[in-house]
Formats: C-alpha cells, sequence, structure tokens
C-alpha cells in the first residue's frame, strides 16, 4: 500500500502581520496611480492595478485567525457541557446499577464507566453506547432500583448531542485549517505583486528622486519604515548644515 503524503502546510513569505501587508499594498498602489504613465512603459497598466487593488479588497475582506479561534472556542464549550451532561446521565443509570450490584462485581463492571472523568472525547462516546446497550441487557433485572427506558432515554439524547457536538468543534477545528492556508496562499500572492509594483517603481526613481524611490521600499514592520525616515530627515539635515 503506497503511503500518502500530508500536504505541506504553507508558509507565509512576508515576516509581518497581514494588516501590514493590506496598507502597505494600499499606500504603493496610490503612489503607481500618481506614477501611471511611467508604469505603463514597463507594461504595468490601469488594468492589472485595478486588478491589485481587488486582490487587496479580497485579502481584507477574509475572516482573521482571531475569529476563527472564538468560533472554535465557542464550540468547545458547547462540547465540554454537553459531555457532562452525558456523564452525569450515565452517573445517574450507575447510581441505581450500584443499589442491585455491588460496585466491585462483574455484572457492575460491564457497563464500563470506571475513571469516566478521565476519558477522552471518543471513549465517553463509546461509553455512552455500551451502558445503554448493557442496562437494556439487565433491564428486567435493573426495574427494581428504576431504570427503566425514561432513564435510559436520557443518555440516549445526551449521548446524541455530545457527539454533535463534538463533530461540530471538529469542523470548526478543520475550517481554520482551511481557513489559515487559504490566507497564507492569499497573502503571498499579495506580497509577489507587491514586490513586482515596488521593484517597477524603484527602478523608475532609482536616479531621479531618492524621496519617490524609497516610497517603493518594503519595510518589515512599521517600527522599520519610521525607523527608516527618521534616519532620512537626520541624513537631510547634516547635509544642509554642512552646506550652510
Amino acid at each position: 500500500m503506497p503511503l500518502v503524503m500530508k500536504k505541506q502546510a504553507g508558509h507565509r513569505q512576508y515576516n509581518f502581520p497581514d494588516a501590514d501587508l493590506y496598507l502597505q499594498c494600499m499606500e504603493r498602489i496610490r503612489d503607481a496611480h500618481r506614477d501611471l504613465s511611467l508604469f505603463e512603459k514597463y507594461g504595468y497598466g490601469p488594468e492589472r492595478l485595478k486588478g491589485f487593488l481587488a486582490m487587496c479588497e479580497k485579502f481584507r475582506a477574509l475572516p482573521d485567525d482571531d475569529e476563527l479561534v472564538g468560533d472554535q472556542m465557542i464550540t468547545t464549550d458547547k462540547k465540554y457541557e454537553a459531555a457532562e451532561n452525558l456523564k452525569s446521565a450515565i452517573r445517574s443509570l450507575m447510581t441505581r446499577v450500584a443499589m442491585k450490584y455491588s460496585n466491585r462485581s462483574g455484572r457492575y463492571r460491564k457497563f464500563g464507566t470506571a475513571k469516566m472523568g478521565d476519558m477522552t472525547d471518543a471513549q465517553l462516546l463509546f461509553c455512552g453506547r455500551r451502558v445503554v446497550r448493557v442496562a437494556r441487557q439487565q433491564i428486567d433485572f435493573l426495574a427494581e432500583v428504576g431504570v427503566n427506558e425514561t432513564v435510559l432515554q436520557r443518555i440516549v439524547e445526551a449521548h446524541q448531542v455530545f457527539e454533535n457536538a463534538l463533530n461540530i468543534q471538529q469542523d470548526r477545528i478543520a475550517d481554520r485549517d482551511i481557513a489559515v492556508e487559504h490566507r497564507i496562499e492569499q497573502g503571498n500572492k499579495l506580497y509577489l505583486e507587491l514586490i513586482v509594483l515596488c521593484d517597477i517603481g524603484k527602478d523608475i526613481w532609482a536616479e531621479k528622486d531618492p524621496v519617490k524611490y524609497e516610497a517603493y521600499t518594503i519595510y518589515e514592520s512599521n517600527n522599520d519604515q519610521k525607523k527608516a525616515r527618521k534616519e532620512k530627515t537626520q541624513s537631510s539635515g547634516s547635509m544642509n548644515a554642512s552646506e550652510g
């Protein structure tokens, strides 16, 4: 049987927040609009710039990770609540079973509820099914301690709610993984287009205007950009002072 290779998670090609990427793209698009007649000489016309802007707006509309994690946390809380309700229903049955049989007996152990508080979600699902099945096999013997279909139905319904909550939680985890991958892909496309635009802008102004050239520089953070501007201002001040 051939091995199935798991798809490798995408890697971001830029080292700054998505919000900074969006802002840098929008700023550079405005600069390119100003310099559009020069950009057209490189084959970068208004349609491509319009397409870049559409990519930016599509990227901005994507849900961020805080939203996705929040949805995941809500479903996890509901799953925990459903799990506790199922455990409570099972304990109610097992209290009656213990009245009929010793909790050290084989008949009690057959229900498989030992260490229920430490069970994984999967183990709890199996436990819920098992206790109902085993109880129905012995329902005639357990009737005298109040075990009836109403007691068992409470477990059945709690089990269904828990299983549904667990499935929803797993769906949200998968949704988040898919959304993160999609956001990385879209962000990388945006970043590559930003590089193309900035390379053209820098080539246009390299020997003509250092300020406009600097505007097409990509910074990894706003702090880097502020430092560069500060150094540029200080450098210009020093030159002016020496000329004076």
